[in-house]
């Protein structure tokens, strides 16, 4: 089998392609715009699954598909936010070749407009999945399993990222590009708006029957659950997403530049320029290697209705 990831050598398509080292007769391409980085990737990778590196623009991805033929395309790079008007290039260049493909996406916008490829897709015989990370796919798994028990009315979700999974730089210019901007959600069982990174709120997971974590602090996200799980359950009234990265210091400087953003854009992004041109303070690249707490799943009900919180290890 083969298996073309793009970004692969990034934080998350590195973590993918290191996972399946074990898998045999298994081809991965590890691709990306720097050559130098897929090839010392692929030269200290150890597994028996063989990896080539390949130097590759999205904007490529249909010549690529025709020299390689995967059998599969993972899109682990991104930010998915900033694809622009041709966002689906690499979506049209799988269907054309009848590769099936996957991504990371955790755009809100992106994902929701997947299903524009349905009955293509259907017609060419293959997959095409958007958003196969923990936004939406636990949430929407979790709640698909707690809908069969009760009706749900309220969602809160939240993820806090274990910094030994790292921090992507898209990860940190997707989030960029978000705080202080409008971000779709559902209030009071009408579309609505909230403020990204500027609102928060405080949770303790407690898993029944083990003791419970630190309290964590979240912060609104833009993730592509607040748009999909209101039209999966249409009878939804509010739903809030946040995230509780540490240490908790930063995640409040963040909570204060998005609020100073919401009211002066020019000069805050100018304060948070080093992340969008590719630089990562380096405060923030040592913290994002300290550990938090492992992966938990808990959902609590309040005044009769089901809220769900989601927690793990995530982009």
């Amino acid at each position: 089998m083969k298996i073309l990831i793009l970004g692969g050598y990034g934080v998350f398509g590195g973590r993918l392609a290191e996972l399946l080292a074990d898998v045999p007769d298994l081809d991965l391409f590890i691709c990306g715009r720097d050559l130098s980085r897929a090839e010392r990737f692929c030269a200290a990778y150890r597994g028996i699954a063989r990896v080539h590196p390949h130097l590759l623009d999205r904007r490529d991805t249909a010549g690529a598909l025709d020299r390689l033929r995967p059998d599969v395309v993972i899109d682990a790079s991104g930010p998915f936010q900033d694809y622009g008007a041709n966002r689906y290039r690499v979506v049209d260049a799988c269907l054309a070749a009848k590769v099936d493909y996957l991504d990371f996406a955790d755009g809100a916008d992106f994902v929701f407009g997947i299903d524009r490829f349905d009955a293509a897709a259907q017609a060419a015989g293959i997959f095409i999945l958007s958003g196969v990370s923990s936004f939406p796919a636990l949430t929407g798994a979790v709640l698909r399993e707690m809908a069969k028990t009760m009706d749900i009315r309220t969602v809160e979700g939240g993820i806090a990222p274990s910094p030994f999974a790292g921090i992507g730089l898209n990860v940190m210019r997707a989030v960029v590009g978000y705080a202080g901007a409008p971000v779709k959600l559902r209030r009071g069982g009408k579309d609505a708006h909230g403020i990204g990174l500027a609102e928060s709120l405080r949770y303790t997971v407690a898993v029944p029957g083990r003791l419970p974590l630190r309290n964590i602090h979240f912060s609104l996200v833009d993730v592509p659950d607040l748009q999909l799980i209101p039209r999966a359950w249409p009878a939804l009234t509010d739903i809030w997403m946040g995230a509780g990265p540490v240490p908790e210091i930063l995640h409040r400087i963040l909570n204060l530049l998005a609020k100073a953003r919401a009211l002066s854009p020019a000069v805050v992004r100018a304060l948070l320029a080093p992340f969008l041109c590719g630089a990562q303070p380096h405060a923030l690249r040592r913290a994002s290697r300290r550990d938090v707490h492992p992966r938990a799943r808990a959902y609590r009900r309040k005044n009769g209705r089901a809220e769900l919180a989601s927690f793990g290890r995530g982009r």
